[in-house]
């Protein structure tokens, strides 16, 4: 009997201790302690809620009905990293929605989102954002497939899948796009220079970096002073289970400011000179 009172009593004080545990970790450790029994829907609910970002019951559930099909079609190719379920939400799924506000907050919102994959950001955001009008430009077959798939699975419209290289351009003259973004595709600067001629005067760019944001800033600033692009905004996000630091660095396509001679006109990248 005593045993048996001893055993109710050190059970009670360690959930008081877990519970005290959980109050004093840092927010994402006690969070992802959480996310052990939940659903993958949950995680991705809880995931927004903590990054404070608002998604509707339909959205949750498009993105877990999304997040089963990669599951499914990534034991065939090789689509993502191999993670746990968590794992996966978290780096891709919740990693994509981090620049939603800023592309919601866009009138007629059109993206173009460079070497995607398997939909990262571009069609995360659009599941997130019906009247976001979307190009996708990813030059693997495979990906290609299970992108087209994944448009017919969540019925999406308004998105453009082509399969080929940004450089490619199948008319000879690249079309523009007034938001571009892209996920580890390179460096800013190469990036930057890469996306030039597809993105109009007054354009949009979006680069999602992690911890080496402002090295890669510096080296832009360095190697390209004479760039069309200024750097508009930079937002610092914390990923809500690993704690990861993101940063998204927004630049703007200038319009020609500053004409030395009739043959020449000198763009500006935010660098006094």
């Amino acid at each position: 009997m005593r045993r048996n009172i001893r055993t109710e009593t050190s059970a009670l004080s360690l959930n008081k201790l877990t519970s005290l545990t959980l109050q004093f970790l840092p927010p994402f450790v006690a969070l992802k302690r959480k996310t052990k029994n939940m659903t993958s829907r949950d995680i991705l609910e809880n995931g927004c809620n903590a990054m404070g970002i608002n998604v509707t019951e339909k959205i949750c559930e498009d993105l877990d009905v999304y997040f089963r099909e990669l599951a499914k079609w990534n034991k065939k190719m090789n689509l993502v990293a191999k993670a746990d379920r968590r794992e996966t939400i978290e780096s891709h799924f919740l990693d994509s929605l981090v620049p939603l506000p800023r592309i919601a907050s866009l009138q007629n919102p059109t993206l173009l989102d460079v070497g995607t994959g398997a939909g990262f950001p571009g069609l995360v955001l659009k599941t997130a954002c019906r009247s976001l009008k979307l190009c996708l430009i990813e030059p693997r077959v495979k990906r290609v497939t299970f992108l087209r798939h994944m448009v017919r699975t969540l019925r999406l419209e308004d998105v453009v899948i082509q399969a080929r290289r940004l450089e490619q351009h199948p008319q000879g003259n690249p079309q523009q796009h007034p938001c571009i973004t892209s996920r580890a595709v390179t460096t800013i600067n190469e990036f930057l220079q890469l996306v030039e001629a597809s993105s109009p005067p007054g354009g949009i760019v979006i680069c999602m970096k992690g911890p080496k944001a402002q090295q890669e800033i510096r080296d832009w600033q360095r190697k390209s002073p004479n760039s069309p692009f200024l750097l508009e905004e930079r937002q610092e996000w914390s990923l809500p289970f690993s704690g990861a630091k993101r940063e998204l660095v927004i630049f703007k396509k200038n319009e020609c400011r500053v004409r030395r001679n009739r043959h020449e006109t000198v763009f500006h990248s935010g660098v006094t000179r």
